[in-house]
């Protein structure tokens, strides 16, 4: 048969069905590789979401740490074993003054399950405008590092999933237990304990998460060197 009569013949079943065969063939591919870039791209996102949100954990509490108020009679810095409490001050505000005129809320440090995964949290309290708002706040952040009411957990920020985490303060060149009072003389004046030199944060942080495993941050006193107390 000439090509011409091939032409007018047009395509037969077989040829048909291999042609069929071999586009659903490519379709397959095309799709496993668009799911397969989705899957990359959307592991990419937790990683990176996982990694945000560690970094900026991390950050915040050494914010925290750094806006300590010692003033007078107000606890600055508390560890029970369970919630690490930070009087904080904040920007000038018309709340109660901290030691040079700034406004104050309690912070709290601590972690409990969440969604059926332990997880590392940041809580506060608002503005506080009085000595009894300050007490009151005090209160709540040990509340809830121990059985939170829904308006507690409203305050709360996940930081990361942790199988543990552990603090430690830096007194007499060693690296003690905040639960361990031997090596801490209270003050005279305030009746409190002072300031650590240091405080150690030791996270265990998940596995299967963008980071696992043990992670260990210092932070320093800013007013420690030459001419700070």
């Amino acid at each position: 048969m000439s090509a011409a009569g091939r032409r007018g013949r047009g395509f037969t079943l077989v040829e048909l069905l291999v042609a069929l065969a071999a586009m659903a063939l490519l379709s397959l591919m095309a799709w496993r590789g668009i799911d397969g870039m989705a899957r990359v791209q959307t592991a990419t996102r937790s990683f990176s979401a996982d990694v945000q949100a560690l970094r900026a954990g991390l950050a915040q509490w050494g914010a925290d740490l750094d806006a300590l108020s010692p003033s007078g009679p107000i606890v600055a810095l508390d560890f029970d074993g369970r919630v690490l409490r930070i009087t904080r001050q904040y920007a000038l505000d018309d709340g109660l003054a901290g030691q040079d005129g700034g406004a104050l809320r309690v912070i709290a440090w601590g972690a409990r399950e969440v969604d059926g995964q332990r997880r590392w949290l940041r809580w506060q309290s608002p503005t506080l405008r009085s000595r009894a708002e300050w007490t009151l706040a005090w209160q709540q952040a040990s509340w809830w590092g121990q059985n939170p009411t829904e308006e507690m957990r409203r305050a709360e920020l996940p930081i990361a999933a942790i199988d543990d985490w552990q603090v430690f303060y830096f007194r007499n060149n060693s690296w003690t237990s905040p639960l361990s009072s031997a090596d801490a003389v209270v003050s005279v004046q305030t009746g409190q304990e002072p300031l650590p030199d240091a405080v150690r944060l030791v996270l265990t942080l998940t596995g299967g998460q963008a980071i696992s495993g043990r992670l260990t941050r210092d932070w320093v006193r800013p007013t420690l060197g030459p001419g700070g107390s």
